[in-house]
């Protein structure tokens, strides 16, 4: 007895001691049931995302994002001090003249320099801390953890790609529209020598184009973000093509509302002082405009249309994001649902009689093929579109799914998913549709209640 438990322990020492690779965690369904894959295969298709993610984090670096070490912190943070608010509040001191506040007005210039850098300071320290503490691929969720760099990999890269697109698509017009304002200002307002006129421009160029990129960067993060998600929902949406466990559908959608989750958590913060430095601007610039009694032009007012614009393009970005991947997450529900009824429905008899409500029989039919018509708004197009390619005959899956127990199990995972939207939340709040009209309709009681307390019609 004693020689064979020597023996067998040994043999188990010597299996745990073997050279066995690391088993890599792979999502729980995949669409082309090729889930085991070498690591060197994983490494080899990581080179292109692996340097598009180090060129995105570059591009972060030199925005200040990445304070990964004690002294990049402090240089972020001197430079944003330095370039958005020094500077500017120095340029106009040093470039201000009590004769020419009909194209330059103090005040204006001010309330523009200090909305631009609460929203770029707020931008600056929650993208930072998440990248910090996350890394960029984490804070991304395209870690060689999640098992889906061979399907998802183009994808990934694609969609990286777009976003830095789309970021310099909104940028380069607003710096235009900055730099054409500046020079009608610099021809307009005269100062002693030459070279402060152009001084003054350079500079104020200099600090609203990072101030501005800052903010601009950081929405189109989020934007990145919820859009990668996107694709997660898109493939585990193509699953319900092919037969798997339902327990593993619901595991799956687990995993994708936790990612959610953390999405929201981390940048519910960056959200909401968003929203409420945009707003607090917006309304102080009205009072401001609407108080002033002299003329409002391009060249003295000229700014708050520029600033208005980037803010309203930072807040249009994140809302839009937020809500495409609320829908998305939403849609999952009504996709399966259609799926159970269309599974329910089925018979695997090999004749199927078609009767009218009265009894009369009209056709006999044999498995008949499924069409599945959906009819939808034009505003669900884009919400759903990715969710409404099912197949027209699913009836070599129907077999597996005929017996109760599985009609349960089915009938489970639809009040799952009914009871278990998913979405992007703000303190609980899902940023959808129904938020977004609560916000405008709070916007405009605002707006009317300042208007009506500034403009004043008086009879003549």
């Amino acid at each position: 007895m004693f020689p064979f438990a020597v023996d067998f322990y040994k043999l188990i020492h010597s299996l745990m001691s073997s050279d066995q690779p690391p088993l890599i965690e792979t999502p729980l369904l995949d669409s082309n049931h090729d889930q085991e894959q070498p690591l060197s295969g994983v490494e080899v298709e990581d080179d292109d995302l692996g340097q598009t993610l180090q060129w995105l984090e570059t591009f972060l670096t030199l925005l200040g994002f990445n304070q990964s070490s004690t002294r990049s912190l402090v240089l972020s943070w001197i430079v944003f001090l330095t370039v958005g608010l020094v500077l500017p509040v120095t340029v106009l001191e040093l470039g201000h003249c009590k004769d020419c506040e009909r194209y330059q007005y103090k005040s204006f210039e001010l309330n523009i320099v200090v909305s631009q850098a609460c929203l770029a300071g707020v931008s600056l320290l929650c993208v930072s801390h998440n990248l910090r503490k996350h890394g960029i691929r984490k804070f991304l969720f395209v870690d060689q953890l999640s098992g889906r760099m061979g399907r998802l990999k183009a994808q990934y890269i694609q969609q990286i790609s777009n976003s830095v697109r789309l970021l310099a698509l909104w940028s380069l017009p607003c710096f235009g529209l900055k730099a054409v304002r500046e020079i009608i200002r610099m021809l307009y307002v005269p100062h002693d020598q030459p070279w402060l006129s152009v001084l003054i421009l350079l500079s104020m160029i200099l600090s609203w184009t990072y101030l501005s990129t800052v903010f601009l960067a950081a929405s189109a993060m989020f934007h990145l973000v919820c859009n990668l998600q996107v694709i997660h929902f898109e493939d585990y949406a193509k699953l319900l093509d092919g037969e798997s466990e339902i327990s593993l559908f619901i595991y799956e959608h687990i995993r994708l509302r936790h990612y959610l989750s953390k999405i929201s958590h981390r940048f519910r913060i960056f959200l909401l002082l968003q929203f409420l430095v945009v707003t607090v601007s917006q309304f102080t610039t009205l009072f401001q405009t609407t108080a002033y009694s002299g003329r409002i032009t391009y060249i003295n007012g000229g700014d708050f249309a520029v600033s208005a614009v980037v803010q309203v393009v930072g807040i249009i970005l994140c809302l839009h994001a937020a809500t495409k991947i609320s829908h998305r997450a939403q849609a999952i529900a009504s996709v399966a649902s259609k799926w159970h009824a269309i599974m329910s429905c089925s018979s695997t008899d090999a004749t199927q009689i078609r009767t009218s409500p009265s009894g009369v029989h009209l056709e006999a039919t044999t498995n008949p093929p499924i069409s599945f018509q959906i009819s939808r708004s034009e505003s669900d197009v884009e919400s759903m579109e990715h969710y409404m390619r099912m197949p027209a005959n699913n009836n070599n899956h129907f077999p597996s799914y005929m017996s109760m127990t599985a009609y349960h199990k089915r009938q489970a995972f639809v009040l799952y998913l009914q009871m278990n939207p998913g979405g992007i939340t703000i303190f609980g709040w899902t940023v959808d549709r129904h938020l977004i009209n609560t916000i405008f309709f709070i916007e405009l009681s605002l707006v009317t209640f300042v208007l009506g307390k500034t403009v004043v019609f008086s009879p003549e």
